[in-house]
């Protein structure tokens, strides 16, 4: 991937024995990613170990429960001080709520507490969400306008309270053809994003991404160019 100048790029491996699945990642810092999972360790429960080299305390074990109308996902870090996280949702196929929380043992601090509510229906979504422990108060709305061709339309609003910022969102996606899809974005900031994204092999993905400042036109737009490839 090509991001402001510099180039990234991942190689990553996919094993699966039985009911493990081990994925591992490697990027161009020589960081070494790892994911472990074990799925039905008790009904409808899975555990996800993950950890990366040579960070020696970014290892986290968490266990994943999902029940027809309840979800529960706790984990805790691999240190002596661990951070401890908890979220959790209920709800049915048209309304959803949910939220997580935090807390660092070392500091006796909360990291992070979020919560927000969804609802669901074949043609539209729409959501509420508190985040950035309720600093930040979000509300979106997403409505299919053509299953056909995939056409959506989006819209969010966003308030920042600590700033006393708002940000109006809008949004479009757009099938050209059953491989190719054209995603827009543009907010009340100026900001003008697009993504050009082509499957050229099953799960295989080519995305070419930009950004301008519609305020500042003599700014260089961001652009981006990233390449998945499996196997």
């Amino acid at each position: 991937m090509n991001k402001g100048g510099l180039f990234f790029g991942d190689i990553a491996t996919h094993y699966k024995y039985q009911k493990s699945t081990i994925d591992v990642k490697v990027d161009t810092n020589s960081n070494i990613s790892t994911t472990i999972t074990i799925d039905e360790v008790l009904p409808g429960a899975k555990t996800v170990l993950s950890f990366k080299l040579p960070d020696d305390k970014s290892g986290k074990l968490e266990v994943q429960y999902l029940h027809e109308h309840v979800g529960l996902s706790p984990s805790i870090g691999l240190t002596p001080k661990p951070v401890v996280d908890f979220s959790a949702a209920i709800g049915s196929d048209v309304f959803t709520v949910g939220g997580e929380v935090g807390f660092d043992t070392s500091s006796g601090l909360f990291t992070k507490y979020n919560a927000g509510i969804g609802i669901t229906k074949p043609e539209f979504s729409a959501a509420v969400i508190f985040a950035d422990k309720g600093d930040t108060l979000k509300a979106s709305y997403l409505h299919e306008l053509n299953p056909i061709t995939k056409t959506c339309f989006a819209a969010e609003i966003s308030r920042k309270f600590s700033a006393n910022q708002n940000t109006f969102t809008v949004g479009s996606s757009y099938a050209l053809d059953p491989l190719t899809t054209m995603k827009t974005r543009l907010n009340n900031h100026g900001k003008l994003g697009t993504v050009l994204q082509h499957e050229w092999k099953p799960k295989s993905l080519i995305t070419l991404s930009s950004e301008f400042d519609t305020k500042a036109l003599d700014k260089s737009p961001k652009v981006g160019l990233a390449l998945a490839y499996k196997p």
